[in-house]
């Protein structure tokens, strides 16, 4: 298998973002850590570790409905395993949102409690949602506000400024800009994010990393792969990715002048489908109970 190729994406905003988060946690109760269920772990900034720390927390796996349901399941457990209740929804669908307000009422049972005890009956619960760019943070936002203000654009790092969104049922909602890290110590982190759109496409050169998906898909999920691209009949064992690239722009039949294969389009092609699900749920990060 080829290596992945470097990724580095810090712009300024995103310095100023981190301070922006860390003086908010001082106004919320509990933070809602949005991941995508495609790539649990890449997409966890480790940033917002240190940031939270002891602060109470909730892992939402947004984008469950383009994952593979058995690893989301596995990935559920192994979060409760390290003591975080984590729920699979999906933001644009509005599928399993219900379960959201319970999970927070639930984690905040004892300070919930201890309020009352107080005499703090109408006490708002203020929740942030924290997460990488482009993980679907404005779509989960809206449909809990039913319509509310947030931005909502398919590209990445366009939340710019913290956002309060009052809720019904006694809740409150702090937005924040998504933030990436300065540098993507493991590689495959950098890359997995590109892969799903976290990380803008013009940073990255799309054949490569089209042709490294096609090499991840073709060892994981070589079937959806073979069935999408029609190449039942194909060996895909031991092929580089490029060559799969290539065998798509075949098999879609997109030549250039003097029958080249046009591979720049094969691999946009490639990216969009992956992350339209048109290649199938697929989870890119595995994990064993």
């Amino acid at each position: 298998m080829s290596e992945p190729q470097s990724v580095q994406w810090f712009p300024g905003h995103m310095t100023k973002t981190k301070r922006q988060i860390e003086k908010s946690l001082k106004l919320v109760d509990i933070a809602a850590e949005m991941i995508d269920a495609r790539i649990p772990e890449s997409s966890r900034n480790p940033v917002l570790d240190s940031l939270i720390q002891n602060k109470p927390r909730v892992i939402l796996m947004n984008k469950a409905d383009l994952a593979d349901p058995a690893q989301t399941e596995r990935w559920i457990r192994f979060y409760q395993s390290q003591g975080i209740s984590a729920i699979a929804l999906d933001s644009k669908s509005g599928k399993n949102m219900k379960a959201f307000f319970p999970l927070v009422k639930d984690v905040l049972q004892e300070r919930i409690a201890a309020w009352r005890a107080k005499g703090m009956i109408g006490r708002p619960v203020r929740i942030m949602v924290v997460g990488v760019p482009n993980v679907g943070k404005s779509s989960f936002i809206n449909k809990l506000s039913k319509g509310g203000k947030a931005n909502v654009e398919d590209r990445p790092g366009v939340t710019r400024n913290n956002q309060w969104f009052t809720l019904g049922g006694g809740f409150e909602l702090l937005d924040t800009p998504g933030v990436l890290w300065p540098k993507f110590e493991d590689p495959l982190v950098g890359e997995r994010l590109a892969f799903t759109g976290a990380v803008k496409d013009d940073v990255v050169d799309m054949e490569r990393l089209a042709a490294r998906l096609l090499e991840v898909l073709s060892a994981t999920y070589p079937a959806d792969l073979k069935i999408r691209y029609k190449m039942q009949d194909t060996d895909l064992t031991g092929m580089k990715g490029h060559e799969i690239l290539e065998l798509v722009g075949k098999k879609r039949g997109m030549l250039i002048s003097g029958g080249e294969i046009d591979t720049e389009r094969a691999a946009i092609t490639v990216l969009d489908e992956f992350r339209g699900s048109k290649l199938g749920r697929v989870t890119l990060e595995q994990v064993s109970l």
